[in-house]
Order: structure tokens, then C-alpha cells, then sequence
């Protein structure tokens, strides 16, 4: 099982083996995001708790219709745009039942060699920031319009905590040096990085090689 990277209450903490052990007391952490699957969408029966996964009923690794993988009688609609899940409202706080996200595997600037699962949220993936700080897919753009690849630079994470929400943002801090790009280049396609960016346990295939995402270009030349 790779370990996880828990984002509750603007934290970052190391879960393993059902064990949560706190990284700093700083509220940010420096990465190096290595594989990425698409944004997805998922639809659990109750709210979902990352500290007490639980299986999804329903899900779509494309955003517009259910995964083959799904079962008949858990799709909830043949399209996601009709589902009554998709209504703001429909899980809450006007917040929609079914849900963004993405997963991203990454390791630590300090550690190039454990890779660590991220779900992000969609309040981290989408949406405006300021001072350097980006949402995910702002940030994807930004590497992608200076042809750099997230998987050769350091990340900073950072939590915006202005809301009711803490929201995960992201910096560029630094370009790898070649010693530390051919280490992690090696992690890009390990089975511990392609299971962190597997959308539901127990499928047959990956959702999303690293060069499908929006905005990350893996370029295994540099």
C-alpha cells in the first residue's frame, strides 16, 4: 500500500498503515510531482473521509460519463452533466454530491525515493490564488507555458487558509539538478507511482499516463 499525504484541517501528514504521523509545523511542503491522473469524478453513498476510505459507488475518470468499470445498478446516470449528483446543492453547503478530483503522486525533496499519494480536492485544483501561489490546473498551465514539467522542478505546497476550507496551493521553487531528475524519472511508470494515481482499487488499467494531464508535459530527455 503506498503511503498517503493527508491534507485534513490544513495539515500535511503521513498516513500509513493506519498509522498518521504529522511532516512539520510548517503549512507548507516541497515535492517533486512525479505522475498524475486526469481530474475525475467521484460519487460516494456517504461523505467521504480520506482517514476512513470506503469504496465509491459510482465514478468517471473522464468527467462526462461513468467508467465501464462501474457496475449497472451503481451508475447514477449514462451522462454525468444529467446526474442529480452534478446539482450544486445536492451534497450540501451548495457543494455538489459527486465530486472533483485528482491524484497525484509525488515524493519529497528531501526523500526522491518513497512515492506518496495526493488526492486533491477540488477547491486545490481549480480556482484563482495570488502572490506566486497557484490552484493545480493554474499551475499546470504555468510550467506548460515555460515548456518546464512538473517533474523536473520542486513544488511548494502551501495552504491558503482565508475560508471555511483550507485550499491546497502550489510555486515553483527550484530545477532539479541531473542526479535528482534521473532518480525520479525512474519513479514515473514504478508500480507504486501508477497505483497512487489509480482512480478506484481493483481496476484493470491506469486512468491516466502523466502525458494525458492538461498542462504536464513529461519530457524523459531532460
Amino acid at each position: 500500500m503506498v503511503a498517503r499525504i493527508s491534507l485534513r484541517e490544513g495539515v500535511f501528514r503521513r498516513v500509513a498503515n493506519g498509522t498518521e504521523t504529522r511532516f512539520t509545523d510548517s503549512d507548507t511542503l516541497d515535492v517533486v510531482i512525479i505522475n498524475a491522473g486526469r481530474v475525475s469524478r467521484i460519487y460516494y453513498a456517504n461523505q467521504y473521509d480520506p482517514d476512513k476510505p470506503a469504496a465509491p459507488v459510482c465514478w468517471s475518470s473522464d468527467t462526462q460519463r461513468p467508467d465501464p468499470d462501474v457496475p449497472d445498478n451503481n451508475k447514477q446516470s449514462s451522462r454525468c452533466i444529467d446526474c442529480p449528483h452534478n446539482i450544486k446543492g445536492s451534497g450540501g453547503n451548495n457543494a455538489r454530491a459527486c465530486k472533483y478530483s485528482q491524484r497525484v503522486a509525488v515524493v519529497l525533496e528531501d526523500n526522491l525515493e518513497e512515492v506518496y499519494q495526493i488526492q486533491l480536492p477540488a477547491t486545490s485544483l481549480f480556482g484563482p490564488a495570488g502572490g506566486g501561489w497557484m490552484s493545480m490546473q493554474n499551475y499546470a498551465r504555468h510550467l506548460n507555458g515555460n515548456n518546464t514539467s512538473a517533474i523536473n522542478v520542486v513544488t511548494r505546497m502551501g495552504f491558503e487558509k482565508d475560508g471555511y476550507i483550507p485550499r491546497l496551493r502550489f510555486r515553483p521553487m527550484r530545477v532539479l539538478d541531473g542526479e535528482e531528475s534521473q532518480t525520479v524519472a525512474e519513479l514515473e511508470t514504478h508500480p507504486d507511482t501508477l497505483q497512487a494515481i489509480t482512480l478506484v482499487k481493483g481496476g484493470n488499467k491506469v486512468v491516466s499516463p502523466f502525458s494525458e494531464v492538461e498542462g504536464f508535459v513529461f519530457n524523459p530527455a531532460n
